[in-house]
């Protein structure tokens, strides 16, 4: 019944805590990892998307301002050969320009440069060596004519251009962003540019700020989500910690009060045997014996009076004698069965609940259980005790003796053991058995498994765990030990 009951309940126990800890995983992790996850790419997103912003706006100001510069120089470089533009008429007046131009300079790479329409070079102080030479043909290494580029902006009256020109300082080609306008007295195009690698050397700095904030952003963003489930999910173990200890104690609290019934049961049957049963048998032999005792005295009499008269018929005590005695083999004989039914009766009823527990303690309720074991069987049973014994509560003292009374049995039937040693000791707060014999043993992992046998050693484990207590079963080739371990101290 107690093991019906305990299966029963661990069953429901083991569903609740499923149930509980689906409840906590779906209810509180998993959205708060989902809402965790949507914040992430959200703001993931919209960094990348504030980064590119940030990029593009610091691209066009800082063209929009390179762009006014080179306004500014070509205007400045214009107002520098204005007096000789004015007399346009002498022929000395454009070489006069040209090398004024020629020596006008800014920056590390900041210079002006003159063609006419026909896409000739007329001035490039930094490469001298294209003076006099026609680029209306040169292509960059992109198939597209940067002179034809420059002087299609000077026919429409200047502007802003952007190409590809080979860089002085690097000798490589860069992009470059120039600016030019007419020198209509002359047929010119003057102008001037600057190369953009700086400008992308600026906007990788800022791509890769932005990279690096966005990274730092995603860390703090992972580790306040990791630390966030860890969080919940501590959180959600506490709870199953405390559910977990909580059912388990009222688990064993049912399983204790199930055995307290189980024993207050027994006690009861143990009681109707005794005053019920026992009772009628002990009157009902009582009876039977006077019956007895009055036909042996019958039987005296008829014999005395045979012997004294000689007057009664003759044959007839002699009848008398036989009949009675035919009566009373019988009833002998009923006796007997009368009397071994009262013995088993008693033997039942002492099983079920021992009169020794109750009225001298554990102790001498297990000496005299091995007494009586040790009478059925050819063991050799040692018992002995050890520390001050003190008062412990029933249904400890009926636990530790009905595990006794298993251990036992279990010996007494299977083991085969020629020894067996019973130890109790009372600690201070603790009380402790120990019944080990010289058995064959078994296999104990077996047995745990098997769950149609192994009855009595489940119910000895279940008996402990509902008082709090400690069972440890070995069992080898050198024989059985079973210990069990109470806390007297904060016994209920």
């Amino acid at each position: 019944m107690v093991r019906s009951l305990r299966m029963l309940m661990a069953g429901r126990f083991v569903d609740l805590h499923m149930q509980l800890r689906l409840k906590i995983f779906l209810l509180s992790i998993v959205p708060m990892s989902i809402a965790l996850g949507s914040v992430i790419v959200t703001v993931h997103t919209q960094t990348v998307k504030l980064a590119k912003q940030e990029r593009d706006l610091v691209e066009s100001t800082y063209l929009a301002s390179r762009e006014a510069e080179l306004r500014a120089h070509v205007k400045l470089a214009q107002s520098s050969i204005a007096p000789l533009v004015k007399d346009a008429s002498n022929p000395l007046r454009q070489a006069e320009a040209m090398a004024i131009l020629g020596r006008l300079e800014y920056g590390k790479d900041g210079y002006f440069f003159v063609y006419d329409m026909k896409g000739n070079n007329l001035v490039h102080p930094r490469q001298p060596d294209l003076v006099g030479k026609n680029l209306w043909d040169m292509k960059d290494p992109f198939g597209d004519s940067p002179i034809q580029k420059l002087l299609e902006a000077t026919r429409n009256g200047g502007g802003i251009v952007r190409y590809y020109w080979e860089k002085p300082s690097s000798q490589q080609v860069s992009f470059k962003l120039g600016y030019v306008e007419p020198v209509q007295a002359w047929g010119w195009m003057l102008g001037t540019g600057l190369y953009l690698d700086d400008i992308e050397q600026a906007l990788q700095k800022i791509d890769a700020r932005a990279q690096g904030n966005i990274r730092e952003t995603e860390i703090r963003m992972y580790t306040i989500a990791i630390v966030s489930i860890i969080l919940m999910g501590m959180a959600g173990l506490a709870l199953n910690i405390s559910d977990n200890k909580e059912s388990g104690a009222k688990l064993r609290h049912l399983a204790q009060r199930v055995v307290n019934s189980q024993e207050e049961e027994r006690l009861r049957v143990a009681r109707e045997l005794h005053d019920g049963i026992v009772q009628v048998l002990v009157s009902s032999k009582f009876f039977l014996e006077t019956a007895q005792l009055q036909l042996e005295n019958r039987l005296t009499a008829a014999s005395q009076a045979t012997e004294d008269t000689q007057a009664a018929p003759p044959g007839t005590a002699a009848k008398a004698a036989s009949t009675d005695l035919q009566i009373i083999a019988p009833l002998k004989r009923g006796l007997e069965r009368l009397s071994v039914a009262l013995f088993e009766v008693r033997r039942i009823s002492h099983g079920l609940r021992p009169a020794l527990l109750d009225d001298f303690g554990l102790g001498p309720a297990i000496e005299v259980l091995t007494s009586e074991v040790q009478e059925q069987c050819s063991i050799n049973i040692r018992f002995s005790t050890h520390g001050r014994p003190c008062a412990i509560p029933v249904n400890q003292s009926t636990s530790l003796f009905r595990i006794s009374q298993e251990a036992l049995t279990n010996a007494k039937l299977h083991s085969g053991a020629a020894n067996v040693r019973v130890k109790l000791v009372y600690h201070r707060h603790q009380i402790s058995l120990s019944i080990k014999d010289d058995g064959k043993g078994f296999d104990l992992r077996q047995i745990q498994t098997d769950h149609s046998n192994g009855i009595g050693l489940r119910n000895m484990r279940e008996r402990m765990e509902g008082l709090g207590g400690t069972l440890k079963i070995y069992a080898d080739d050198d024989g059985t030990e079973v210990q069990a371990w109470l806390d007297t101290a904060n016994a209920d």
